[in-house]
């Protein structure tokens, strides 16, 4: 049997009464979420802030996908708000180096996002000092983006490469391809859409987990 797949909650909100509901909702079947912030530069989108994250208190753990420029200016307050994880973009700073030292001196875990069209190549003297690579496929800032298959591609070949290291992955995830994600050799998918915009989003998780398990079984 090959490791068990999470399946993570991922929320997008762009004001705080949107950001309860979802977190409310999620807080009903999940342990653990990914809080998406995006800043409308490096994304074209807004979204909730550290300080309405704080305000709505979530019970369950979370990480923060900072889809943000020059992410080591938010580490401090999402660290206040309550996160354990910080996962940021490699393509929005200049000095990743810098961002991951920044990120471990508030001691917590670090995430390298990469967005699809961002080569394994580049991101290879990073790979070693992060807990974990989460690969966008789809061009990230909103719920419902069209998935872009070639990233599994992409993660095979990754997984060969570094054997041990924690694989997500984000965007475009539905019922009709999670087999197929999962059987790529992910350890993470990060579900939005197919979870928060259907009639009952935790029978949604539930299938999706069911999905995911049972294709790599």
């Amino acid at each position: 049997m090959m490791q068990r797949i999470r399946i993570v909650p991922a929320i997008l909100a762009n004001d705080i009464a949107s950001l309860e509901k979802f977190v409310r909702v999620a807080e009903a079947f999940a342990d653990f979420a990914q809080i998406d912030i995006m800043d409308g530069k490096f994304v074209p989108s807004h979204s909730a802030s550290y300080a309405q994250i704080a305000a709505v208190k979530p019970k369950f753990k979370w990480e923060a996908h900072l889809m943000v420029h020059h992410p080591e200016n938010y580490l401090e307050g999402f660290k206040g708000a309550g996160a354990e994880k910080i996962v940021f973009h490699y393509e929005a700073t200049p000095s990743p180096n810098k961002t991951i030292k920044a990120i471990r001196k508030l001691d917590m875990q670090v995430g390298l996002a990469v967005n699809p069209e961002t080569t394994i190549s580049v991101i290879a003297g990073l790979v070693k000092q992060v807990d974990s690579v989460l690969f966008l496929a789809v061009n990230p800032g909103f719920y419902g983006a069209k998935f872009i298959p070639e990233v599994l591609d992409k993660i095979v070949e990754f997984r060969k490469t570094y054997p041990k290291m924690e694989i997500g992955i984000d965007g475009g995830i539905k019922e009709s391809n999670i087999a197929e994600i999962a059987r790529s050799g992910v350890d993470v998918i990060c579900v939005g859409s197919a979870i928060f915009r259907q009639p009952d989003p935790a029978a949604s998780y539930r299938r999706l987990v069911e999905s995911a398990t049972s294709a790599t079984t």
